[in-house]
């Protein structure tokens, strides 16, 4: 299976996974504690779970589409879970998870933007 193939089913996936992650966060902040650290783990999944699924749905149309969504997906599973992790277990992923998913989306976001500015290829 090709990398396109695998990302135009793995986002949607991904998106639906992420969003339900970003409302449960939100919940437990609001009830559990923990605000300083899950409320932005809430935020960034909510955020980054649309615009995966706006990856997927944008297919073949939109260039580099596919690695920005997986970059994102990356991005946003590092950054949430690293500060998921220090509210629930008491310590991150590992050193620097957080800042690398945030890097990471960075990443995502400017490929994307790159990738719609480049002009189309005749096919």
């Amino acid at each position: 299976m090709s990398f396109a193939t695998t990302a135009q089913r793995l986002l949607p996936v991904a998106a639906g996974l992420i969003g339900a992650a970003g409302v449960a966060l939100a919940a437990a902040a609001s009830h559990a504690g923990g605000e300083a650290l899950l409320r932005p783990a809430s935020t960034i999944c909510l955020a980054h779970a649309p615009a995966l699924l706006a990856l997927a749905v944008a297919g073949p149309s939109l260039r580099m589409g596919k690695v920005s969504g997986v970059m994102m997906m990356v991005g946003t599973l590092l950054f949430a879970g690293d500060l998921a992790s220090r509210q629930f277990a008491g310590s991150g992923l590992f050193p620097m998870a957080a800042p690398t998913g945030g890097l990471t989306l960075i990443g995502a976001w400017l490929l994307l933007a790159v990738g719609a500015a480049l002009p189309r290829r005749a096919d």
